[in-house]
């Protein structure tokens, strides 16, 4: 007998096993051997997040640990945009864990840097009324870069107002005047650059010989200065004897009158050479300060006037 073969039942079985293999295939692509669980993180961000996409990987110190699941605006905060993360369990995301916008190369493709954990920190937990566990932020390299050179520019525009207003017409003169009134001090300074060598020569000369002088000089004033304490001890004993001597010639009364009247003329004479003793004193004390160097080399002659001659 011929058997009659069933078409539908074999190509019913083909196709079974076909869908059999592929959806062993696609269990096998996916990992479903290994599923990994996420955990739903998120993050505030105050700057531009362009070049940002769904998707986006997330990593944690280099490391793939999740992508970004969501990029949205708060309305009623305009100014920042709110990103959630998926990211796998296991990951040591803490309370002290920063996300920070960064771009691979030069492609200018951002992804989400997560860092700064420490090993005693607390582990991240979503507080009262919030949905997630909220990572903190930290400026971007290029948000920094950014408000540096904002700062440094409004900087330089305050500079420069400041130096156009500081070099205006009036102070631009100021300035030319000063240079020319500098310029012509400098020129008078080297015309008289003769003069003031010949000047500093003869001050050094000074110097030296006063310096030279000096040890000679230091005893012949010690010499004066006795001299003239001696004179003065001499008047102040000489005025004692006057005045015994005048109270002697009271006490003896008319009858001494002719011995006062030869002793006291011969008291003021005394007194009187004593004063020019003093004042003798004083003047050589005088040209010891003027001229320390007349002590040890005399006092100089006088010039010769016109027609005179010296004398042998």
């Amino acid at each position: 007998m011929d058997s009659k073969v069933n078409y539908a039942a074999v190509g019913v079985f083909v196709l079974s096993l076909a869908a059999l293999l592929i959806a062993g295939i696609l269990w096998l692509a996916a990992g479903s051997g290994n599923k990994k669980d996420f955990g739903v993180y998120l993050s505030i961000v105050n700057e531009s997040v362009a070049g940002l996409n769904v998707d986006a990987p997330v990593k944690y110190m280099g490391v793939d640990v999740g992508k970004v699941k969501g990029i949205h605006i708060d309305p009623s905060k305009p100014e920042e945009v709110q990103l959630l993360f998926a990211i796998e369990n296991g990951t040591p995301i803490k309370v002290d864990t920063e996300a920070v916008l960064k771009t691979q190369g030069l492609t200018g493709i951002a992804y989400v840097e997560l860092s700064g954990s420490t090993a005693n920190s607390a582990v991240l937990l979503a507080t009262a009324g919030s949905r997630y566990p909220v990572i903190r932020t930290k400026a971007s390299l290029s948000a920094r870069l950014e408000n540096v050179l904002t700062s440094v520019l409004a900087k330089l525009d305050r500079t420069a107002a400041n130096l156009n207003a500081m070099f205006d017409d009036d102070n631009r003169k100021e300035v030319k005047n000063i240079l020319a009134s500098t310029s012509l001090v400098m020129s008078t300074i080297a015309a008289q650059k003769t003069e003031i060598n010949s000047f500093i020569v003869n001050a050094a000369k000074t110097a030296n010989a006063t310096s030279q002088a000096a040890p000679n000089i230091e005893p012949t004033l010690t010499r004066i200065s006795s001299a003239a304490n001696a004179v003065e001890q001499m008047a102040i004993e000489a005025k004692l004897a006057s005045t015994g001597a005048k109270k002697t010639l009271d006490e003896v009364g008319g009858g001494m009158r002719q011995l006062t009247g030869e002793t006291l003329p011969e008291l003021e004479r005394l007194m009187g050479e004593l004063s020019v003793l003093s004042a003798s004193l004083k003047r050589l004390s005088e040209q010891a300060e003027r001229n320390p160097s007349s002590l040890l080399r005399g006092r100089q002659p006088l010039p010769l006037g016109p027609g005179e001659k010296k004398t042998p």
